[in-house]
């Protein structure tokens, strides 16, 4: 019988997207793994692969449609002796079908929105270790035809999930066969959380400039994203703020040094490298400030993630360099230059901007002095860095002198880092950043 093909879940925050582009038409045959559109989410435009075979009986959702949910029946699979007059007769899917669809429909090449969340899967089938089966909706009805036991059942689909030529020259045991399919698990119900009061609504807003020019700009999914999750950062996390001054001037003639000597390798370190390899450093040194919190726990990760604001068009990403307290500065600067590229022309995958226990938002490049950033849940702390600028400071010998001067606020969720711990980890970073050589030890 027809199969729908549902709008899947390419980021595990993802409700809704955009279907951009089709890479099929009606009539097209198509193979497990092919490629069947281009999805934008409020991150990124990715693609998506076909999990069953068959041939493409009808197009539900037109290219350049926003806003479609997760779970929306998106297009119909004719198996093999069905015709597109089948189509009308098509049950609506399992809810098991549904969810594994989209929980699995992956993004060709590896690879956050205000909508009700998607229904959560009920109990799967398990392995004798209590592994999750992962099988496509199509196997796991001929597998139920033929009274098979996909636990038993080796898959040669993408990341081993079974699919339909696995299960079709298998054979059931007897024991199997005469054994009645389980009853499904009872699904997990969550309640809805409370709305909380938004202020006055977008008419009565409008209303008060009803006699004043203005342009209406309709938010995109990564607005939506960024307004929905700081909002609730302002509202949940239990920010506070330790600031210091840094001095620059050994980081600034130490960077220039390094850059003489890797100027024909092409390669040149910017202050805001050495900020990445300083902060991956201290959450090192002070180890119990690199966690995040996990809603009844704390999670203390051991190695350093660091996250670091990009700005793009309409927004931002927070890319994260991963084991960056382990890579070379040249590494960092290189890996930094490309997710940066890739974050402005939306190319990151979600594994790439999800993550991390820290972040660093640098706005020196703005001209701006110092800053109070927000919280990225679930990150336990955000540095703010603003810019280098000379100023009068006491030297060692008690004269005045003149020194470039960076401020760094550190936002803080006292959930998880308390007072003395934050300063601590602070005190790493001004360490690190005043004595560059250190950081090559």
């Amino acid at each position: 019988m027809p199969i729908e093909i549902l709008m899947p879940a390419l980021s595990p925050t993802m409700e809704e997207g955009t279907l951009a582009k089709w890479l099929v038409k009606e009539g097209d045959n198509v193979s497990s793994g092919d490629l069947l559109a281009e999805i934008e989410t409020d991150k990124a435009t990715m693609e998506f692969e076909a999990v069953d075979e068959g041939v493409i009986g009808k197009l539900l959702i037109p290219e350049g449609t926003e806003g479609v949910k997760v779970n929306t029946a998106i297009a119909v699979l004719l198996e093999d002796g069905e015709s597109a007059d089948d189509i009308g007769t098509a049950p609506a899917p399992a809810p098991e079908a549904a969810a594994d669809a989209a929980k699995e429909a992956a993004p060709a090449g590896g690879s956050d929105a205000a909508a009700p969340p998607a229904p959560p899967a009920p109990a799967a089938p398990a392995t004798a270790t209590g592994d999750r089966v992962f099988a496509s909706p199509l196997a796991r009805r001929i597998a139920a035809q033929k009274g098979l036991d996909l636990a038993q059942i080796t898959g040669t689909g993408p990341r081993g999930r079974i699919v339909k030529a696995d299960v079709e020259g298998a054979t059931a045991s007897p024991a199997v066969a005469a054994t009645p399919a389980a009853a499904p698990a009872p699904m997990a119900t969550t309640a809805p959380a409370p709305t909380a009061p938004t202020g006055p609504s977008a008419d009565a807003i409008a209303k008060l400039y009803a006699d004043r020019d203005y342009d209406d700009l309709p938010l995109d999914g990564m607005r939506k994203t960024i307004a929905a999750r700081l909002s609730e950062a302002k509202q949940t996390i239990p920010h506070f703020y330790l600031r210091r001054d840094i001095r620059l001037d050994a980081l600034l003639g130490f960077r220039a040094e390094l850059n003489a000597q890797l100027a024909a390798r092409d390669i040149k370190l910017s202050v805001n490298d050495f900020i990445i390899k300083a902060c991956a450093l201290a959450l090192q040194q002070v180890p119990d400030a690199n966690a995040v919190w996990a809603g009844d726990r704390i999670l203390r990760l051991r190695p350093s993630d660091v996250a670091v604001a990009v700005a793009i068009d309409g927004g931002l990403f927070t890319p994260v360099l991963r084991d960056a307290d382990a890579k070379s500065l040249s590494a960092l600067s290189s890996e930094m230059k490309d997710l940066a590229t890739r974050a402005r022309d939306r190319k990151l995958a979600p594994h790439e901007y999800q993550g991390g226990s820290f972040a660093i938002s640098n706005l020196g490049m703005f001209g701006i002095d110092n800053f109070d950033a927000v919280i990225n849940p679930p990150h336990g702390a955000i540095l703010a860095v603003g810019a280098g600028v000379k100023k009068p400071v006491i030297g060692a010998d008690g004269e005045i002198t003149a020194a470039t001067v960076m401020s760094v606020t550190l936002s803080v969720d006292h959930r998880v880092i308390d007072g003395a711990l934050g300063a601590q980890l602070l005190q790493a970073i001004v360490d690190n950043l005043e004595n560059p050589l250190l950081m090559l030890a």
